[in-house]
Protein backbone atom coordinates (compact mmCIF):
# COMPACT_ATOMS: atom_id res chain seq x y z
CA UNK A 1 0.00 0.00 0.00
CA UNK A 2 1.23 3.36 -0.43
CA UNK A 3 2.55 5.18 2.36
CA UNK A 4 0.39 8.50 3.28
CA UNK A 5 1.27 11.00 5.95
CA UNK A 6 -1.24 12.36 8.19
CA UNK A 7 -0.89 14.65 11.32
CA UNK A 8 -2.89 13.45 13.82
CA UNK A 9 -4.23 15.41 17.21
CA UNK A 10 -2.72 13.16 20.33
CA UNK A 11 -3.92 13.93 24.07
CA UNK A 12 -2.03 10.99 25.46
CA UNK A 13 -5.11 9.19 26.13
CA UNK A 14 -6.46 5.88 25.10
CA UNK A 15 -8.71 6.98 22.13
CA UNK A 16 -5.65 8.92 19.84
CA UNK A 17 -3.02 6.43 20.90
CA UNK A 18 -5.13 3.52 19.00
CA UNK A 19 -5.51 6.17 16.39
CA UNK A 20 -1.91 5.93 16.02
CA UNK A 21 -1.86 2.13 15.37
CA UNK A 22 -5.39 2.21 13.08
CA UNK A 23 -3.55 4.54 11.09
CA UNK A 24 -0.54 2.99 10.86
CA UNK A 25 -2.67 -0.42 10.09
CA UNK A 26 -4.19 1.48 6.90
CA UNK A 27 -0.58 2.28 5.76
CA UNK A 28 -0.20 5.48 6.94
CA UNK A 29 3.01 7.85 8.05
CA UNK A 30 2.02 9.06 11.43
CA UNK A 31 2.73 12.66 12.66
CA UNK A 32 1.73 13.12 16.24
CA UNK A 33 1.09 16.34 17.04
CA UNK A 34 0.20 17.25 21.59
CA UNK A 35 -1.12 20.77 22.43
CA UNK A 36 -0.18 22.15 25.14
CA UNK A 37 -2.85 24.55 26.81
CA UNK A 38 -1.64 25.63 30.13
CA UNK A 39 1.64 24.57 31.77
CA UNK A 40 -0.21 22.37 35.02
CA UNK A 41 0.98 19.54 36.35
CA UNK A 42 -1.81 17.20 35.17
CA UNK A 43 -1.30 18.78 31.71
CA UNK A 44 2.55 18.36 31.91
CA UNK A 45 1.69 14.83 32.66
CA UNK A 46 -0.66 13.90 29.61
CA UNK A 47 2.07 15.28 27.18
CA UNK A 48 4.83 12.87 29.03
CA UNK A 49 2.02 10.02 28.25
CA UNK A 50 1.55 11.08 24.50
CA UNK A 51 5.67 11.17 23.99
CA UNK A 52 5.70 7.94 25.43
CA UNK A 53 2.94 6.90 23.01
CA UNK A 54 4.74 8.24 20.19
CA UNK A 55 8.06 6.37 20.96
CA UNK A 56 5.97 2.76 21.55
CA UNK A 57 4.46 3.43 17.96
CA UNK A 58 7.87 4.89 16.61
CA UNK A 59 6.33 7.93 15.18
CA UNK A 60 7.47 11.47 14.68
CA UNK A 61 5.47 13.75 17.55
CA UNK A 62 5.38 17.45 18.16
CA UNK A 63 4.15 19.41 21.04
CA UNK A 64 2.70 23.05 20.40
CA UNK A 65 2.50 25.10 22.99
CA UNK A 66 -1.11 27.28 22.27
CA UNK A 67 -1.12 28.65 25.88
CA UNK A 68 -2.08 32.26 23.83
CA UNK A 69 -4.47 31.44 21.85
CA UNK A 70 -6.28 28.96 24.09
CA UNK A 71 -6.93 32.16 26.31
CA UNK A 72 -8.43 34.16 23.76
CA UNK A 73 -10.38 31.90 22.10
CA UNK A 74 -11.43 29.84 24.60
CA UNK A 75 -11.12 30.65 27.95
CA UNK A 76 -11.91 34.40 27.77
CA UNK A 77 -14.79 33.42 25.49
CA UNK A 78 -16.20 31.23 28.28
CA UNK A 79 -15.95 33.84 31.15
CA UNK A 80 -17.28 36.50 28.83
CA UNK A 81 -20.26 34.20 28.38
CA UNK A 82 -21.19 33.40 31.78
CA UNK A 83 -20.41 36.89 32.04
CA UNK A 84 -23.46 37.66 29.81
CA UNK A 85 -25.97 35.40 30.93
CA UNK A 86 -25.15 32.67 29.28
CA UNK A 87 -24.47 28.98 28.93
CA UNK A 88 -21.10 28.96 26.58
CA UNK A 89 -19.94 25.63 25.33
CA UNK A 90 -16.07 26.13 25.10
CA UNK A 91 -15.14 22.28 23.39
CA UNK A 92 -16.99 23.58 20.05
CA UNK A 93 -15.40 26.83 19.98
CA UNK A 94 -12.20 24.85 21.03
CA UNK A 95 -12.72 22.52 18.67
CA UNK A 96 -13.24 25.20 15.86
CA UNK A 97 -10.50 27.88 16.78
CA UNK A 98 -7.74 26.45 17.83
CA UNK A 99 -7.65 22.32 18.02
CA UNK A 100 -8.88 22.25 14.29
CA UNK A 101 -7.07 24.99 13.10
CA UNK A 102 -3.55 24.45 15.03
CA UNK A 103 -3.45 20.74 13.23
CA UNK A 104 -4.49 22.25 10.11
CA UNK A 105 -1.64 24.89 10.36
CA UNK A 106 0.86 21.65 11.30
CA UNK A 107 -0.13 19.99 8.41
CA UNK A 108 0.42 22.79 6.20
CA UNK A 109 4.13 22.79 7.83
CA UNK A 110 4.49 18.67 7.76
CA UNK A 111 3.20 19.20 3.77
CA UNK A 112 0.11 16.40 4.72
CA UNK A 113 -3.09 16.25 2.93
CA UNK A 114 -4.65 14.52 6.15
CA UNK A 115 -5.23 14.96 9.34
CA UNK A 116 -6.93 12.85 11.93
CA UNK A 117 -7.89 12.49 15.43
CA UNK A 118 -9.72 10.50 18.38
CA UNK A 119 -13.09 11.82 17.65
CA UNK A 120 -16.01 9.57 17.19
CA UNK A 121 -17.38 10.53 13.93
CA UNK A 122 -17.00 9.78 10.45
CA UNK A 123 -17.33 11.85 6.81
CA UNK A 124 -18.66 10.31 3.99
CA UNK A 125 -19.71 12.00 0.36
CA UNK A 126 -23.11 12.55 0.34
CA UNK A 127 -25.30 11.91 -2.46
CA UNK A 128 -27.90 14.08 -1.51
CA UNK A 129 -25.75 17.36 -1.34
CA UNK A 130 -22.58 16.07 -3.66
CA UNK A 131 -20.48 16.67 -0.99
CA UNK A 132 -18.03 15.08 1.91
CA UNK A 133 -20.06 15.37 5.07
CA UNK A 134 -19.39 14.67 8.87
CA UNK A 135 -21.69 12.05 10.09
CA UNK A 136 -22.45 10.25 13.24
CA UNK A 137 -20.41 7.55 15.21
CA UNK A 138 -21.63 3.68 14.81
CA UNK A 139 -21.88 3.74 18.65
CA UNK A 140 -24.28 6.59 18.97
CA UNK A 141 -23.30 7.22 22.61
CA UNK A 142 -20.34 8.20 22.00
CA UNK A 143 -20.64 10.17 18.85
CA UNK A 144 -18.92 13.49 18.83
CA UNK A 145 -19.77 14.84 15.30
CA UNK A 146 -21.61 17.69 17.34
CA UNK A 147 -18.47 18.97 18.99
CA UNK A 148 -16.84 19.46 14.73
CA UNK A 149 -20.14 20.86 13.00
CA UNK A 150 -18.28 24.55 13.07
CA UNK A 151 -15.45 23.17 10.45
CA UNK A 152 -15.50 24.36 6.79
CA UNK A 153 -15.92 22.10 3.79
CA UNK A 154 -12.45 21.94 2.74
CA UNK A 155 -11.28 20.71 6.22
CA UNK A 156 -13.82 17.91 6.41
CA UNK A 157 -12.64 16.53 3.34
CA UNK A 158 -9.20 16.10 4.61
CA UNK A 159 -10.35 14.66 8.21
CA UNK A 160 -9.73 10.71 8.81
CA UNK A 161 -11.29 9.56 12.05
CA UNK A 162 -10.53 6.08 12.71
CA UNK A 163 -13.01 5.02 15.75
CA UNK A 164 -15.52 5.43 13.63
CA UNK A 165 -16.95 1.96 13.25
CA UNK A 166 -15.69 0.95 17.21
CA UNK A 167 -16.92 1.41 20.67
CA UNK A 168 -15.10 2.17 23.54
CA UNK A 169 -14.29 -1.10 25.10
CA UNK A 170 -13.54 -2.32 21.87
CA UNK A 171 -10.61 0.38 21.81
CA UNK A 172 -9.61 -0.20 24.64
CA UNK A 173 -9.13 -4.52 24.16
CA UNK A 174 -6.95 -3.63 21.33
CA UNK A 175 -4.88 -1.15 23.57
CA UNK A 176 -4.13 -4.07 26.07
CA UNK A 177 -3.58 -6.58 23.57
CA UNK A 178 -0.84 -4.58 21.56
CA UNK A 179 0.48 -4.16 25.19
CA UNK A 180 0.04 0.00 25.68
CA UNK A 181 -0.12 1.25 28.62
CA UNK A 182 -2.81 3.76 28.38
CA UNK A 183 -5.26 0.62 27.87
CA UNK A 184 -7.37 1.35 30.90
CA UNK A 185 -6.30 5.22 31.48
CA UNK A 186 -9.38 6.95 32.47
CA UNK A 187 -11.59 9.26 30.31
CA UNK A 188 -11.37 13.36 30.79
CA UNK A 189 -14.53 14.38 32.46
CA UNK A 190 -15.83 17.71 32.67
CA UNK A 191 -13.85 21.01 31.06
CA UNK A 192 -9.92 20.83 30.60
CA UNK A 193 -9.29 24.27 32.08
CA UNK A 194 -11.42 23.92 35.13
CA UNK A 195 -10.21 20.72 36.75
CA UNK A 196 -12.26 21.39 39.83
CA UNK A 197 -15.65 22.32 38.61
CA UNK A 198 -16.65 25.58 35.99
CA UNK A 199 -18.39 27.02 39.22
CA UNK A 200 -14.86 27.38 41.28
CA UNK A 201 -13.38 28.54 38.21
CA UNK A 202 -15.69 31.43 37.25
CA UNK A 203 -15.57 32.53 41.11
CA UNK A 204 -11.84 32.45 40.99
CA UNK A 205 -12.00 34.66 38.03
CA UNK A 206 -14.60 36.97 37.92
CA UNK A 207 -14.50 37.28 42.05
CA UNK A 208 -15.75 40.44 42.81
CA UNK A 209 -17.94 40.71 39.40
CA UNK A 210 -20.30 37.89 41.06
CA UNK A 211 -22.69 39.18 43.97
CA UNK A 212 -25.74 38.11 45.61
CA UNK A 213 -29.34 38.86 44.00
CA UNK A 214 -33.01 37.52 43.92
CA UNK A 215 -34.68 34.73 42.63
CA UNK A 216 -37.94 36.28 41.24
CA UNK A 217 -41.07 34.94 39.52
CA UNK A 218 -42.55 35.98 36.44
CA UNK A 219 -44.68 38.65 38.63
CA UNK A 220 -41.63 39.89 40.18
CA UNK A 221 -42.56 38.39 43.85
CA UNK A 222 -39.59 37.09 45.63
CA UNK A 223 -38.86 33.45 45.78
CA UNK A 224 -35.05 33.61 47.49
CA UNK A 225 -31.25 34.92 47.46
CA UNK A 226 -28.93 33.25 44.50
CA UNK A 227 -25.57 33.58 44.70
CA UNK A 228 -24.78 35.77 41.32
CA UNK A 229 -26.29 35.27 38.32
CA UNK A 230 -23.02 34.00 36.25
CA UNK A 231 -23.21 30.83 38.36
CA UNK A 232 -26.57 29.79 36.79
CA UNK A 233 -27.88 28.29 33.58
CA UNK A 234 -31.60 28.87 31.79
CA UNK A 235 -33.22 25.25 32.82
CA UNK A 236 -31.65 24.43 35.60
CA UNK A 237 -33.55 22.94 38.85
CA UNK A 238 -30.27 21.74 41.27
CA UNK A 239 -28.67 23.37 43.42
CA UNK A 240 -30.94 26.35 44.02
CA UNK A 241 -30.60 25.90 47.60
CA UNK A 242 -34.50 27.23 48.07
CA UNK A 243 -36.88 25.63 50.36
CA UNK A 244 -40.20 26.17 47.68
CA UNK A 245 -43.08 23.79 47.83
CA UNK A 246 -42.11 22.58 44.55
CA UNK A 247 -39.49 22.29 42.17
CA UNK A 248 -38.65 25.45 39.88
CA UNK A 249 -36.43 26.01 36.89
CA UNK A 250 -34.38 29.08 35.87
CA UNK A 251 -36.51 30.86 32.92
CA UNK A 252 -34.38 33.54 32.42
CA UNK A 253 -31.25 35.65 33.56
CA UNK A 254 -31.13 39.52 33.81
CA UNK A 255 -27.30 40.35 34.26
CA UNK A 256 -28.25 43.70 33.65
CA UNK A 257 -30.35 43.58 37.08
CA UNK A 258 -28.65 40.33 38.87
CA UNK A 259 -32.11 39.04 38.65
CA UNK A 260 -32.49 35.48 38.12
CA UNK A 261 -36.33 34.48 37.13
CA UNK A 262 -38.20 30.92 37.82
CA UNK A 263 -41.16 29.24 36.56
CA UNK A 264 -42.44 25.90 35.78
CA UNK A 265 -40.85 23.12 33.16
CA UNK A 266 -43.25 23.83 31.14
CA UNK A 267 -42.38 27.88 30.32
CA UNK A 268 -39.23 26.43 28.96
CA UNK A 269 -40.22 24.74 26.13
CA UNK A 270 -39.58 26.71 22.87
CA UNK A 271 -41.25 25.79 19.34
CA UNK A 272 -38.70 28.53 17.31
CA UNK A 273 -35.50 29.38 18.38
CA UNK A 274 -33.11 32.27 16.57
CA UNK A 275 -29.58 30.82 15.30
CA UNK A 276 -26.81 33.61 15.55
CA UNK A 277 -23.32 32.66 13.67
CA UNK A 278 -24.75 30.00 12.09
CA UNK A 279 -22.21 27.25 9.72
CA UNK A 280 -23.06 25.02 7.19
CA UNK A 281 -20.93 23.16 4.86
CA UNK A 282 -23.54 23.82 2.24
CA UNK A 283 -25.74 26.36 0.59
CA UNK A 284 -28.37 27.91 2.75
CA UNK A 285 -30.58 27.01 0.24
CA UNK A 286 -30.16 23.42 0.23
CA UNK A 287 -30.90 22.87 3.80
CA UNK A 288 -33.75 25.76 4.12
CA UNK A 289 -37.24 23.98 4.86
CA UNK A 290 -35.61 20.27 5.25
CA UNK A 291 -37.32 17.93 7.49
CA UNK A 292 -34.02 17.72 9.99
CA UNK A 293 -33.21 16.81 13.32
CA UNK A 294 -31.89 19.65 15.64
CA UNK A 295 -29.85 18.70 18.74
CA UNK A 296 -29.83 21.72 21.06
CA UNK A 297 -26.62 20.13 23.13
CA UNK A 298 -24.10 17.42 22.99
CA UNK A 299 -26.08 15.04 25.19
CA UNK A 300 -29.41 15.54 23.84
CA UNK A 301 -30.80 13.15 20.96
CA UNK A 302 -32.57 16.05 19.43
CA UNK A 303 -36.08 16.83 17.36
CA UNK A 304 -37.29 17.01 14.68
CA UNK A 305 -38.21 20.67 12.93
CA UNK A 306 -36.68 22.37 10.18
CA UNK A 307 -34.83 25.78 9.58
CA UNK A 308 -36.37 29.02 8.51
CA UNK A 309 -35.07 31.79 6.94
CA UNK A 310 -37.29 35.00 7.89
CA UNK A 311 -35.36 39.18 7.84
CA UNK A 312 -32.57 38.18 7.28
CA UNK A 313 -32.26 35.51 10.24
CA UNK A 314 -31.79 32.05 10.56
CA UNK A 315 -34.59 30.36 12.79
CA UNK A 316 -35.08 26.55 14.44
CA UNK A 317 -38.59 25.49 14.32
CA UNK A 318 -39.69 22.73 16.66
CA UNK A 319 -42.28 20.39 15.28
CA UNK A 320 -42.96 20.09 19.20
CA UNK A 321 -42.17 22.44 21.53
CA UNK A 322 -38.09 21.50 23.35
CA UNK A 323 -37.08 22.55 26.79
CA UNK A 324 -33.32 22.12 26.08
CA UNK A 325 -32.53 25.69 24.51
CA UNK A 326 -30.05 27.41 26.60
CA UNK A 327 -28.91 30.31 25.27
CA UNK A 328 -25.04 30.16 24.43
CA UNK A 329 -25.66 26.23 23.92
CA UNK A 330 -25.38 25.34 20.42
CA UNK A 331 -28.02 23.66 18.39
CA UNK A 332 -26.45 21.77 15.68
CA UNK A 333 -28.55 20.15 12.34
CA UNK A 334 -28.68 16.51 11.15
CA UNK A 335 -29.70 15.00 7.85
CA UNK A 336 -30.07 11.07 7.93
CA UNK A 337 -26.70 10.94 10.21
CA UNK A 338 -25.13 13.88 8.18
CA UNK A 339 -24.28 16.98 9.76
CA UNK A 340 -25.70 19.92 7.98
CA UNK A 341 -24.53 22.92 10.14
CA UNK A 342 -26.06 24.46 13.41
CA UNK A 343 -25.85 27.82 15.00
CA UNK A 344 -25.58 29.24 18.61
CA UNK A 345 -28.88 29.73 20.29
CA UNK A 346 -29.97 33.06 20.93
CA UNK A 347 -33.35 34.11 22.93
Amino acid sequence: MENKKVVLGMSGGVDSSISVYLLQQQGYEVIGVTLNHKKEKSLVEEVESAKRVANFFNIKHRVIDIEDIFQKEVVNNFLEGYSQGITPSPCVICDERVKMKVLFDIAEEEKTYYVATGHYCSTEYNNKFKKVLLKKAEDIRKDQSYMLYRLDADKISRLLFPLFKYNKSEIREIAKNIGLEVHDKKDSQGICFAKSGYIDFLKSNLKEKIKKGKFIDKFRNIMGEHEGYQLYTIGQRRGLNLKLPRAYFITEINPLTNEITLGEYEELARKKIELVDFKTPLNLEEIITLDVIGRPRFSSVGAEGKLIFENDKIFFEYFEGNVQNAPGQHLVIYYNDFVLGGGMIKY
